[in-house]
């Protein structure tokens, strides 16, 4: 995983230009909450690799199904095995990048709101996501926040009739990244 988010961290430097600064984390933290009739759905994975290049505004996530933790172990099985098929689809991935770069100033400590736009890629799916961001710089730092909410039927993942009262067709999703700035 190291070996990829590499990669695509001096794909990125390279593309934008000299002046650009990439960070990357891989110890982001994505979480999801399915609020069911019958049953609440809580997983957490805290191993979700990012990168941002803050010249173009370009971003990246890539995260393991199978890392996500739950708190019944029963749960996690069917969730790999059964719905996210993570042996087939082993990754979440995000591809995107700020609508308007300028409005996040990365070289001055503050907090910004901005607009997100990419394509989310989920059980092999891909569809567009727009979502709001919040980023707060600080020194050397970068911490980057946003929810946003996922359809299971947008990203063909089957839940069984008689699972529907214990699966919400739409999955409340929350990001938390720190990243740090990747010396070159």
């Amino acid at each position: 995983m190291y070996k990829i988010i590499s990669i695509l961290a001096f794909l990125m430097l390279a593309s934008s230009g000299l002046e650009a600064q990439i960070f990357f984390t891989r110890s982001g933290k994505i979480s999801f909450y399915s609020d069911a009739p019958v049953e609440k759905i809580e997983a957490v994975n805290s191993s979700a690799t990012s990168v941002i290049d803050t010249e173009s505004g370009k971003m990246e996530f890539a995260v393991l199904i199978k890392g996500f933790q739950f708190q019944k172990s029963l749960m996690q099985e069917h969730f790999n095995d059964n719905y996210m098929e993570s042996s087939k689809f082993p990754k979440a991935i995000f591809k995107g990048q700020l609508d308007a770069p300028y409005q996040v100033n990365f070289k001055t400590a503050g907090t910004y709101t901005a607009k997100v736009s990419g394509q989310l890629t989920i059980h092999g799916v891909s569809q567009p996501k727009a979502l709001d961001a919040t980023f707060v710089v600080k020194e050397g730092a970068i911490e980057g926040n946003a929810q946003f909410n996922v359809s299971v039927t947008d990203h063909n993942i089957d839940i069984p009739a008689m699972m529907v009262d214990r699966i919400a067709d739409t999955i409340a999703v929350k990001v938390e990244m720190e990243y740090k700035l990747l010396e070159k």
